[in-house]
Order: C-alpha cells, then sequence, then structure tokens
C-alpha cells in the first residue's frame, strides 16, 4: 500500500499528545502509596524537537499549562499547534465541524495561532510526536523508574536532562540536514517562529454549566457569582483564575467577571444590572436605614422628617418601618412639593404618624386640587367684550 510523502515546513506545526504509559513513580512519604504520572509531549514538526513534561493528571488545567510551558521551552510560536483529539482541546471534530474547547480556545486567541487537530481517529495525522511519545514510553520512562520520586519538581528535572540528551544526539543518517533535532530546531524551526507574548498564558480552571439557575447565580469554590437574568435556563463556561471569575455563554464570548472572593461571607456575588427589576427594587430596600429615610423626608421640609421620623419610631425595630417610609417618599414622587407639604402638615397637626392616614389625606389633596383647578377652567375670564348680567337691566 503506498503512502505520500509529508513535505515538514519549518517553524510550521508543533505536535502535542499524550503519552499513553502511566507509570507509578511518585512515592507518598507519609503511606507508602505509588501514585501514577502523566506525560504530556510536544515535537516541533520538521526538526522533531522534543519537550515533555510530569502531570499528576491529563485534566484541563494540565494540557493547557503545558501547551503554555512548551511554547515558552520553545521561545517562540509556531503557525499551528496539533493537539491530539483529546475532550481537554476539542468539544467537536467530524468532517464537517471542529469546535475547540473554551480553554484551548482561549489559548489559540491569546497566542494568535491555529488550533488544528488531525482527523479523529487517524494517527498518522501527527506521526512526529507519535514516534517521540513511543520513545520516551520504551527508553526514557524506563530510566526514570530506576529510583522513587517524591514530587513532581524531581521527576521533571531529571526528566528534562534526559530530552536534553535525545535532542543533542546526532540522527542515525548522516545526510539528514539537521544533523540533531536541536540543530535542526535552532537552523530551521527557530527562525521561523513568532515572538511570545509578553507574559505567558494564565491557566484557569474551567467548569461548564449546563443550565443557568433559576437564581441566576453560577457556583465556583462554595460562592455564587452572578450571570444577567436573560441567561436563565442557558448554557455557559465559567472560568476561574486566582483573582478574577469570568462567565462566558456556549459560544466562549464574555458575558460577566467578578472579583475572585476568598471571604466566607458574603456567598452571592452580585452585580445590580444583573438582577430583575424588581429584585433590585427589594435589594435597594433592603441596604437602606433609618437614616436614608430621614434624609430624604427631609428634602420635603420639616412637617415630613417629623412624619417619618415618628414612623420609624413606632415599631420596637425600626428595620419594620423602613417599607412604610419608602412607601411614602415614593407616593410623593410625581406630586406637586406643596400639595406633598401641606399633606405632612395635616397628620402632624392631627398627630396620626401612620402611612395609611397620609396616603388617605395626599389622596385628598390632590382630588381638591384637581377639582380647583377644574373651576378655574370654566370659569369666564374677565374681557372688555364681555357684557356681563348688569346689561340688560
Amino acid at each position: 500500500r503506498s503512502s505520500m510523502p509529508v513535505e515538514r515546513i519549518p517553524g510550521q506545526k508543533m505536535f502535542i499528545d499524550w503519552a499513553g504509559d502511566t507509570p507509578e513513580l511518585l512515592v507518598d512519604e507519609t503511606t507508602g502509596e505509588l501514585s501514577k504520572v502523566h506525560f504530556f509531549v510536544t515535537t516541533m514538526g520538521f526538526s522533531s524537537y522534543l519537550y515533555a513534561e510530569a502531570f499528576l493528571d491529563e485534566k484541563t488545567p494540565s494540557f493547557v499549562a503545558g501547551t503554555a510551558h512548551a511554547l515558552t521551552f520553545y521561545g517562540g510560536v509556531p503557525e499551528q499547534l496539533v493537539p491530539d483529539n483529546c475532550k481537554v482541546a476539542v468539544s467537536k471534530h467530524t468532517k464537517d465541524e471542529l469546535i475547540l474547547s473554551s480553554a484551548y480556545s482561549d489559548l489559540e486567541d491569546y497566542y494568535d495561532v491555529v488550533v488544528l487537530p488531525p482527523p479523529a481517529r487517524k494517527p498518522k495525522g501527527k506521526p512526529t510526536v507519535e514516534n517521540h511519545v513511543r520513545h520516551i514510553e520504551t527508553h526514557l520512562m524506563e530510566r526514570l523508574k530506576s529510583k522513587p520520586y517524591v514530587t513532581l519538581g524531581e521527576i521533571n528535572r531529571d526528566m528534562a536532562k534526559l530530552v536534553d540528551s535525545i535532542n543533542d544526539k546526532p540522527f542515525q543518517k548522516r545526510s539528514d540536514i539537521r544533523h540533531s533535532r536541536k540543530r535542526g530546531f535552532e537552523k530551521y524551526d527557530q527562525p521561523k517562529l513568532r515572538p511570545l507574548p509578553g507574559l505567558p498564558f494564565l491557566t484557569c480552571d474551567y467548569r461548564s454549566v449546563l443550565r443557568i439557575p433559576d437564581n441566576y447565580h453560577v457556583e465556583y469554590d462554595d460562592h455564587y457569582y452572578s450571570i444577567p437574568s436573560t441567561m436563565v435556563g442557558k448554557p455557559a463556561v465559567l472560568k476561574a483564575t486566582m483573582s478574577e471569575i469570568r462567565i462566558c455563554d456556549s459560544d466562549n464570548r464574555l458575558i460577566c467577571k467578578h472579583e475572585r472572593s476568598y471571604k466566607t461571607f458574603p456567598l452571592y456575588i452580585t452585580i445590580d444590572e444583573h438582577m430583575p427589576a424588581h429584585h433590585a427594587f427589594n435589594k435597594e430596600l433592603d441596604a437602606r436605614d433609618g437614616g436614608y429615610y430621614r434624609r430624604w423626608a427631609s428634602t420635603y421640609g420639616q412637617s415630613m422628617e417629623t412624619l417619618i421620623d415618628r414612623i420609624l419610631r413606632v415599631p420596637k425595630h425600626e428595620e419594620q418601618a423602613y417599607r412604610s417610609c419608602a412607601g411614602i417618599l415614593h407616593m410623593c414622587t410625581d406630586v406637586p412639593r406643596p400639595i406633598v407639604i401641606e399633606s405632612a402638615d395635616k397628620c402632624v397637626e392631627a398627630k396620626v404618624f401612620k402611612y395609611s392616614h397620609f396616603k388617605k389625606v395626599l389622596g385628598q389633596a390632590r382630588q381638591s386640587c384637581s377639582h380647583n383647578e377644574g373651576q378655574d377652567a370654566i370659569g369666564l375670564p374677565d374681557h372688555a367684550n364681555i357684557r356681563g348680567k348688569d346689561y340688560w337691566k
């Protein structure tokens, strides 16, 4: 069966994969139990320059961190990243559609690089890294198994030395223009790489939210962060860093962000603009105190200030009178000021300090004012051309 030759272009592709073998290399000093270690492996497409790093798992933060560390190791950005079709990198990959995970989509944007996995279930789409994975599993891991390790740092230090020896080793074929992986990288791949961004990519903890709950808050680390109430019932993605919580829609577009909270309370971190109108109103009421209502009342004069002050003093706890005060003052919003002052004066004179009484007095004052305005409207104005009733005498 024939196969098509692949033209490798310097600086074009960086291949990414996990090694299949997960040896038990980490020892718990307390219990003596062994833990498995997962090996993240990358190679540059032309030179086959190798990078490898040990992680405790193959989850999204590890995969993203490994990719960022590899780019830092190479000192530049290739045209394309070619990861395996694992779920942490690819959400969907068919012959018609490619959808990256939120994490890898963010990484793609940050480094301005094209992420282009090979067709699913076709390992020949990335033969360079597959060959090096086999080489690592056969040789490098066996050498690491010769002694126990307590930390990942110790494993990675020893592995870096072994990887350097692989990269420095000359190719068996003397006619190979690369001579060795390191020399091929420095001569051909490295000059073609684009510069790295000023700062390394910030790894997030990604959480998929299948449905925004009815209370329009999503949970992370025992705290609940608000999202616009119009998003209730829709899917979202939460991204957490050490300092920030970002929430994106299913297309990875930013919806909102919060400063991450490490305090025990409050548990609910809410942006007022995210609340429905009636929730915002109730929160506003809850946030006000007696001093607030007294200051508001003072804008209508001494009688209104006295009325509100006496209403606040009636119950055992003044908080129980806040809604009555709010009701009275909101009632006055669209009423002419003289009518409000007159109504407050009547309540104070009668020594009746109740919401219901003020509402009744204010209603009567408005009705009386409307009646007087009506009488003025139907009365005849004075004018020289009007004869008047005495004309016929």
